[in-house]
C-alpha cells in the first residue's frame, strides 16, 4: 500500500513510513492510494471474531508489505490485551434504536487509547528495525495527551513533548498527563487554545531547524495509522446489529474529525453505513461546513466538553480532498486559503461527495445536560458530556426506526465528573484500576504561547534522530 500527501508534493511513502512521518513535508495528510475493499461475504465471515483478530483482519491490507499478518497479529494481541473488557469495545442497548459503543476501557479511559495502544507499539517495532530516534510532538484538547503519553511512556527510542493548553482540560485528564513520571516524557502547559497548540505541532514539522537535527513524529490524529486503528470499531459494532445484511447509522462527538473520518474509511471499504452523523458543541465549524459548505473558523469558546472545543478540524482535509477528486494542487491551493484567511467555502464536488454518507448537529449545554439525563433516568446509565452531544443527536436524527443508531462513547464519564454531577445529580467516580490519581505529584512546564519558546524547550531536551 502507497501513501499519499493531500496536497500532492510529498514523497509517496509505504506504512512505515507514513507511520513514523506523520505530518507530510507539504503540510498535508497522508492517505492510502486507493481504499482496500471487502465484500459482503468477506464482512460477514468476520462476526464473532475477537477483537485482535477482527483489527488485524481489517488492518492488513493498510499495512502491506510494513509487517507479516504474525508480526500484525501479535502488535495487536499485546495492544488489546490491556483493555478493562473482554470485548474491548462492548455495545450496550439503550432502547429499539439507540445503542452505545463503549470505547473507553483503555488504560486512560478514553477512545484515544483504542489506536494509541496499537501506535505505541508500531512506533516501538518500527523505530527497532531502523536504530532510529523518535521525537513526538503533540497538542492534546484532553484525552490523546494521556493516551500518547501511557503507549509510550518508558520506551527507549522515543521523547514525547505534549502541549496542552492551560486551564482547558479536565483535572482528571491533566493528571492522567502531568503524573506519569518517566525520563522521556514531557508536559507543556501553554497559554492559548488548543488550535494554537496544533498549529505549533504542524509549524515544527515544517519547521527546516526542528527537522535537520530531530526527527519529528506525530501522535495525533494527523498520523494516518491512528485512524486506521479506529476503522475497526465501526466494523465490530456494525457486525453485531446485523452487518452487512443490515445498515447501521453512528453518530460521532468530533472536534478534530478523525474518529468519524475512521467511519468514512470503514464506509468506502464496504461497510453498509446509512448514516455518519458528526455532532458538534457550540465550537461548530463542522456543522455549518457540511450543512452551509461554510468552513470558517471562529474563537474557540470553552465548555463542559473540551475535547470538542476546536475550530480548526485537521481531518476534515482527509475527506475534502477524497470528495473533492483527490487533487493534490487544488488541496493546497483550497488550505492555503484557509490558513491565511481562516475561512473558505467548500467546492461543489466536496459537498456533493460528504452529502451522501454524512449530516450533522449542533448541541448547546442545554441539549447537552439533557441528553446526560435521559441517558441517566430513562436507561441507568451514565454517559460524559462529550458522548451526551453525540446522543442528543442521534435522538434527532430523523432516521428510520429499523435503522440502528450507535453513538460513539468516547471517555469515561468520571473524567468529567462536575459536569456529569450539575446534569445528573450523580458523581461517577475512577474506576479502581486508574489508582490514587490525585494522590500522584504532578510535574509539568508552563510556557507562553510563543512557538520560540515552545521549540527552544523541545531542541534542548530531545534526543536527535539518526
Amino acid at each position: 500500500m502507497d501513501y499519499i500527501s493531500t496536497r500532492g508534493a510529498a514523497p509517496t511513502l509505504d506504512f512505515e513510513g507514513a507511520t513514523l512521518a506523520g505530518l507530510a513535508q507539504d503540510g498535508g495528510l497522508y492517505l492510502p492510494a486507493h481504499w482496500p475493499q471487502f465484500s459482503k461475504d468477506e464482512i460477514a465471515a468476520m462476526a464473532g471474531l475477537p477483537y485482535a483478530k477482527l483489527a488485524a483482519r481489517i488492518m492488513q491490507p493498510f499495512v502491506g508489505d510494513s509487517l507479516t499478518g504474525e508480526e500484525l497479529g501479535a502488535l495487536c494481541d499485546q495492544a488489546y490485551g490491556r483493555f478493562s473488557h473482554a470485548a474491548v469495545t462492548p455495545l450496550t442497548q439503550f432502547d429499539e434504536q439507540q445503542f452505545l459503543l463503549e470505547l473507553f476501557h483503555g488504560p486512560t479511559l478514553a477512545f484515544k487509547d483504542v489506536a494509541l495502544q496499537l501506535l505505541g507499539l508500531l512506533f516501538e517495532k518500527f523505530l527497532t528495525r531502523s536504530h532510529d530516534h523518535l521525537t513526538i510532538v503533540g497538542a492534546t484538547s484532553g484525552d490523546t495527551g494521556s493516551a500518547a503519553i501511557d503507549a509510550v511512556a518508558g520506551r527507549e527510542r522515543i521523547d514525547i513533548f505534549m502541549l496542552h493548553p492551560k486551564g482547558r482540560v479536565s483535572d482528571v485528564q491533566r493528571r492522567q498527563m502531568t503524573t506519569v513520571r518517566a525520563p522521556n516524557v514531557h508536559n507543556i502547559a501553554i497559554e492559548g487554545s488548543f488550535d494554537d497548540a496544533q498549529a505549533m505541532v504542524k509549524r515544527v514539522f515544517r519547521d527546516p531547524a526542528m527537522n535537520s537535527r530531530l526527527h519529528i513524529g506525530a501522535v495525533n490524529s494527523i498520523n494516518w495509522a491512528r485512524l486506521m486503528a479506529q476503522v475497526v470499531y465501526y466494523f465490530a459494532a456494525a457486525l453485531q446489529l446485523g452487518a452487512p445484511r443490515r445498515k447501521i447509522a453512528f453518530s460521532v462527538p468530533t472536534g478534530n474529525f478523525g474518529d468519524v473520518f475512521a467511519g468514512y474509511v470503514a464506509a468506502k471499504m464496504g461497510l453498509p453505513i446509512e448514516r455518519l452523523i458528526v455532532a458538534t458543541n457550540i465550537n461548530d465549524i463542522l456543522h455549518r461546513a457540511l450543512s452551509q459548505g461554510d468552513y470558517s473558523a471562529g474563537t474557540v469558546t470553552a465548555t463542559a466538553a473540551p475535547s470538542m472545543d476546536i475550530q480548526v478540524s485537521s481531518n476534515f482535509e482527509r475527506l475534502l480532498f477524497d470528495c473533492g477528486g483527490r487533487d493534490g494542487a487544488a488541496m493546497a491551493a483550497q488550505m492555503g486559503t484557509f490558513e491565511a484567511d481562516k475561512a473558505m467555502r467548500l467546492t461543489n464536488a466536496q459537498r456533493e461527495g460528504a452529502a451522501g454518507l454524512f449530516t450533522s448537529a449542533r448541541a448547546d449545554a442545554n441539549d447537552m445536560a439533557r441528553a446526560m439525563r435521559w441517558a441517566s433516568e430513562a436507561c441507568g446509565e451514565i454517559i460524559d458530556p462529550h458522548t451526551a452531544i453525540g446522543l442528543h443527536a442521534a435522538r434527532d436524527s430523523g432516521l428510520s426506526a429499523d435503522i440502528p443508531v450507535v453513538t460513539l462513547a468516547t471517555a469515561h464519564p468520571a473524567k468529567f465528573p462536575d459536569a456529569v454531577e450539575r446534569a445528573t445529580g450523580q458523581r461517577p467516580h475512577l474506576p479502581a484500576r486508574v489508582g490514587d490519581l490525585f494522590a500522584r505529584e504532578e510535574a509539568y512546564t508552563e510556557l507562553p504561547g510563543d512557538y520560540d519558546a515552545v521549540t527552544a524547550f523541545i531542541a534542548e531536551r530531545a534526543t536527535p534522530g539518526s
